[in-house]
């Protein structure tokens, strides 16, 4: 049984006012619209970037045109760190989810800022390090039933992501996520995964709209991801 998550922890939180400065110093700010490419996968380009406001999705594109969703991205998390320190393409395409701002950061620049302030360089190490660990965990994952790898992730993406609801204990996550995107995040089919959909909407547990998911029954989602 998968274990409840705890609130994220990310490559800005990880710095101290001084570091966060001296990132700053050297990044320039840009903000997009929704479903913007940020960079595409096998792209050589020399930046990374910290997601300041909203939600990116990494996304790897197959060589017989599939397309599947890896992860979301939200504030406060460092971007093409893998592929970029070492001299890699992209592994994966980003796109933003929502309207976004980002910090782009040159490669060059941001390698002499980490050489000279072990703060940097520290949270880069617990970044590649935390995405190893997530990468075993979905590989885990992937034995559960997908109706609990599927609530699970309504639950983390209403922690991060999530607003209040009209009613009491509601909670709404207003992100433009099709149900192929839910599926390549469960790692499972479209089918699958709207059958559940719909098994939990005849429940009353949630009321799915074009642009956003309400969850309406918090308690029985955390029932079915982590027993009760």
């Amino acid at each position: 049984m998968p274990q409840q998550s705890a609130a994220p922890v990310t490559f800005w939180s990880l710095l101290d006012d001084a570091d966060r400065s001296a990132v700053r110093a050297i990044g320039s700010p840009r903000a997009l619209g929704g479903d913007r490419l940020l960079f595409a996968q096998d792209d050589d380009s020399d930046y990374l970037l910290i997601v300041l406001r909203g939600c990116v999705k990494v996304v790897t594109h197959t060589a017989t045109g599939y397309r599947a969703v890896l992860g979301l991205r939200g504030p406060g998390d460092l971007l093409g760190e893998q592929a970029g320190l070492e001299g890699r393409p992209r592994s994966a395409a980003l796109y933003t989810v929502t309207p976004t701002r980002v910090l782009l950061l040159g490669l060059q620049r941001f390698r002499v800022l980490s050489g000279s302030r072990p703060g940097v360089a520290r949270a880069v190490d617990q970044v590649l390090s935390r995405r190893l660990r997530e990468s075993d965990q979905l590989r885990v994952a992937a034995a559960e039933p997908v109706p609990v790898r599927l609530a699970v992730l309504l639950l983390e993406l209403a922690e991060r992501f999530g607003e209040p609801g009209p009613g009491a204990g509601e909670v709404r996550i207003t992100l433009p996520l099709s149900q192929d995107d839910l599926a390549g995040l469960v790692v499972s089919s479209r089918r699958t995964v709207s059958r559940v959909l719909e098994q939990w909407r005849g429940l009353g547990w949630i009321t799915t709209g074009r642009q956003s998911l309400l969850i309406r029954a918090l308690d029985r989602l955390k029932d079915q991801a982590y027993g009760g």
